[in-house]
């Protein structure tokens, strides 16, 4: 009896905690792991499809994107002719050079290119590429003009908005926001050098541990009850709103002024909000995914070793899926670790 309460207590211990689910709903489960191949970005489609991406900050990257297989496997996206660039290639448009992020939206997978392989400067204008899922083709091209990014631009992640048909995109290595409108194709810099997308320390401390790096706009939420822009620099404690309309139809005075502080925040990597309105993102210097509820208060869904660098986060089936990029944990090397896509019940 006494061997039963010390493992029940020890599992109470190291698993997720949530105010009002049980453990088994809060129970993290493993999607898929990669070993050697750092994850960043994860998206689910409507069917369930689950898509992943592999930025290209060092050599030896095998793919850029792939779709992971129910039984776990990666699947080179849509093709390996797709993924076989490597460094010192040519760069053309039908291959993968710098993938930051996926994104699906309805029936179409958005994979951001940054073009920055190396974080050594934009080659060619960073770009999306859009896939049709329904039959796995390429279906457009949307490149960003030059006068949305910067030479060490690191275009980071988006949101795709119906309502306004523009796409808002983060930029990490130049401070700013972009802005692709996509009845007219072209994109505009917004949020340039502002105060809400510009870092706010060059340094987070992990597990006791400082990690250096200076990294400005990065996580960004649409909440499409609001019609608000929500946007977070990785090395910040401030979480920043802006209206859609504003950001879409206003000049940069009316877009300055409409700037909200709309909380302190964990230091986060990506972020994402569900249906009833939570925002999910990660508290990266204590391994936690927490949320911010529409009331305005900050719980904690999880936190633990399983947890570590949550750095994306994708909704399908009442499961928040999320990846373990490691980032802080890479400095010698990825070769040796082993990175992963995981998923965790939020709703019923």
């Amino acid at each position: 009896m006494r061997i039963s309460i010390i493992v029940v207590a020890a599992f109470l211990l190291q698993a997720c905690a949530h105010p009002t689910s049980s453990l088994k709903k809060t129970a993290i489960i493993e999607v898929a792991e990669f070993k050697g191949q750092q994850v960043t970005g994860v998206s689910v489609s409507n069917t369930g499809r689950v898509f992943a991406n592999f930025p290209r900050w060092r050599e030896g990257v095998e793919n850029s994107v792939v779709e992971v297989s129910a039984d776990g496997k990666a699947v080179s996206y849509p093709s390996k002719e797709w993924n076989n660039w490597a460094i010192g290639d040519s760069i053309s448009d039908s291959v993968f050079v710098a993938v930051q992020s996926v994104v699906v939206h309805h029936d179409d997978l958005y994979v951001l290119d940054t073009r920055n392989p190396l974080f050594k400067g934009v080659k060619t204008a960073p770009r999306l590429f859009v896939f049709n899922l329904n039959s796995n083709s390429l279906k457009d091209i949307l490149i960003l003009s030059s006068e949305s990014f910067k030479p060490n631009s690191y275009i980071n992640d988006l949101r795709v908005d119906g309502k306004t048909n523009c796409i808002y995109m983060t930029d990490s290595g130049e401070p700013g926001l972009v802005v692709l409108n996509l009845s007219t194709r072209e994109s505009k810099r917004v949020l340039d050098n502002h105060y809400s997308t510009k870092a706010e320390t060059d340094h987070l401390m992990i597990n006791g541990i400082r990690w250096n790096n200076t990294v400005h706009a990065d996580g960004i939420a649409l909440d499409v009850k609001t019609n608000r822009l929500f946007y977070h620099s990785l090395t910040g404690y401030s979480l920043y709103s802006v209206s859609t309309e504003l950001v879409t139809t206003g000049d940069k005075e009316q877009i300055e002024a409409d700037v909200k502080m709309v909380i302190k925040t964990a230091a986060p990597d990506g972020m994402i909000f569900d249906k009833k309105g939570n925002l999910y993102f990660a508290d990266l210097e204590n391994n936690k995914i927490q949320y911010l509820t529409p009331n305005g208060t900050i719980e904690t869904l999880c936190e633990g070793e399983e947890v570590k660098w949550a750095d994306t986060f994708s909704i399908f089936n009442g499961y928040l899926y999320f990846t373990n990029s490691r980032i802080n944990e890479t400095q010698d090397g990825v070769s040796d670790l082993a990175f992963s896509i995981q998923k965790i019940k939020i709703a019923d």
